[in-house]
């Protein structure tokens, strides 16, 4: 069966409650796969120490949802996403107003956070993306990525184990170890 096939004015006359749980990916909806309680604490205590660290400029905020594209619809929700305090009533968030998403991968959303999402977040134009993953003994990994405008693709900026130290897209240390 063909996943439902839907418009930006179409989607933006939904509900509230008829888009929760879902992203549109080329403007078909896809559902949304459900946290788990330890991936959504991970996101907030991520959420929390940007937002600190954003200062008055930056929010971040968890189940934010960005509208990446209007035609065709694409909408992500990210774990994370940092975006302009001036835009917090925007509805809906735009790619323009967000400076970062932090996608928290797990073994069932790995295509996602390491190919499909990231692909998505550099067309869009999103400056930065940051990828945390959990090794084998459990330590988490986070890889942070800046986007070259001119050719609309991520490079590696820092790969960190155990604590996140980056000046970039604003200084921010992030003990990751509290993450599990």
């Amino acid at each position: 069966m063909a996943a439902e096939k839907v418009t930006s004015p179409q989607y933006d006359r939904w509900s509230e409650e008829r888009r929760s749980g879902i992203e549109i990916a080329d403007g078909r909806v896809v559902t949304a796969a459900v946290a788990s309680t330890r991936r959504r604490r991970a996101a907030r205590l991520m959420a929390n120490a940007l937002d600190l660290a954003g200062g008055p400029d930056w929010n971040a905020d968890v189940a934010v949802e960005v509208r990446l594209t209007d035609a065709p619809l694409t909408i992500r929700r990210p774990d994370v996403v940092v975006y302009r305090a001036d835009a917090l009533d925007a509805t809906p968030m735009h790619a323009e107003h967000v400076l970062c998403v932090v996608e928290l991968v797990s073994r069932g959303s790995q295509a996602t956070g390491r190919i499909v999402g990231v692909h998505r977040y550099a067309q869009a134009g999103i400056g930065h993306y940051w990828r945390v993953e959990w090794s084998a003994t459990g330590i988490p990994i986070a890889c942070t990525y800046v986007l070259d405008p001119a050719s609309k693709v991520y490079r590696e900026h820092a790969v960190c184990a155990g604590v996140v130290h980056v000046t970039e897209p604003f200084p921010v240390t992030i003990n990751l170890t509290q993450l599990t």
